[in-house]
């Protein structure tokens, strides 16, 4: 017979959206499969998914996790959820990332009608994205496209394809986690197309001190890069406006990370790559991150876009 303690629900705060709860339903079966535990869903809804605004305006990525951070703090769940991509780079205070589960495919995706590619589209074809960092990636790959900038969840924006809209660019984690691959028309590669810091990784918050509730999901090396990634975006000082990509790797004892910075129209774009061994240094993402930050700095990224850094 299980004590009382153990039969006590581990309470998961999430987002309403299908894919946020997904993505939370599938770390949810793994911490009740490791912890021996029931786990139930909280569904919380945030002034990102009530808004129609676009992301830059409402104030970035923090519209989608200060709900969710208020109702931890105030005891009405033991563990929050989020796209590790959405969350602030800034710790929250009395809270602590946890865990940072095995990272999704990093990659993002255009979702095209009639199987076009992004060198198929026709000129003037119209794509939708509300990343700023998506808009010069096309800009500068696509000059001739109309950009059309939306919202929405998946499902909303995949239902624009072949309407009023041509293709959109996702995430490939969040079509995967909803079972939605079969949309994709073509995976953009991290090398040309370098995603947003942390994408395709979820975190696990909780309030400090609490971490041994969902440690065991984190996966070391899934931490080790996206902390590299994320760093570079807080060193830079650099929030959802601004169009960066960054992404980091591990292989065989060494962490590479790259990041580029493109202007806004996509004319302009600086990128640094730098490598070191892991067991080189005392806190690898961070030093790695650092060099990478530096680099861009001193090539000018400031003047190509909205940082506050002078590092």
């Amino acid at each position: 017979m299980s004590n009382s303690k153990n039969s006590t629900p581990i309470r998961i705060g999430t987002r309403g959206s299908a894919l946020a709860l997904a993505q939370t339903g599938t770390v949810a079966n793994s911490l009740a499969a490791k912890s021996g535990r029931p786990v139930e869903l909280i569904t919380i809804s945030t002034e990102g998914d009530r808004s129609k605004e676009s992301l830059a305006t409402l104030g970035g990525t923090g519209v989608f996790a200060s709900a969710l951070r208020d109702a931890l703090l105030a005891g009405k769940c033991d563990a929050i959820v989020h796209s590790l991509k959405d969350l602030p780079t800034a710790a929250h205070p009395g809270l602590s990332i946890a865990a940072i589960p095995r990272r999704a495919d990093a990659r993002d995706a255009l979702c095209a009608r009639d199987g076009l590619t992004l060198d198929t589209l026709p000129e003037g074809a119209r794509v939708g994205t509300g990343s700023p960092r998506r808009q010069a990636q096309l800009r500068a790959r696509r000059p001739d496209l109309e950009i059309v900038d939306i919202r929405g969840n998946i499902d909303t924006r995949l239902g624009r394809v072949g309407v009023d809209l041509d293709a959109v660019i996702l995430a490939a984690a969040g079509l995967s986690r909803l079972g939605r691959l079969g949309a994709i028309t073509e995976f953009l590669g991290i090398d040309g197309w370098p995603t947003a810091p942390g994408q395709g990784a979820l975190a696990i918050e909780v309030r400090t001190g609490e971490e041994k509730l969902v440690s065991a999901l984190d996966h070391g090396t899934t931490r080790f890069v996206v902390e590299a990634e994320r760093t570079v975006l807080a060193i830079l000082e650099a929030g959802c406006a601004a169009p960066i990509g960054a992404n980091a790797m591990v292989d065989d004892g060494l962490l590479f990370l790259s990041a580029r910075v493109y202007s806004a129209d996509g004319t302009n774009r600086l990128t640094s790559s730098h490598a070191l061994y892991l067991s080189d240094v005392t806190n690898p993402s961070a030093d790695v991150a650092t060099r990478v930050a530096r680099e861009l700095l001193d090539s000018g990224a400031a003047d190509l876009a909205p940082l506050g850094s002078s590092l």
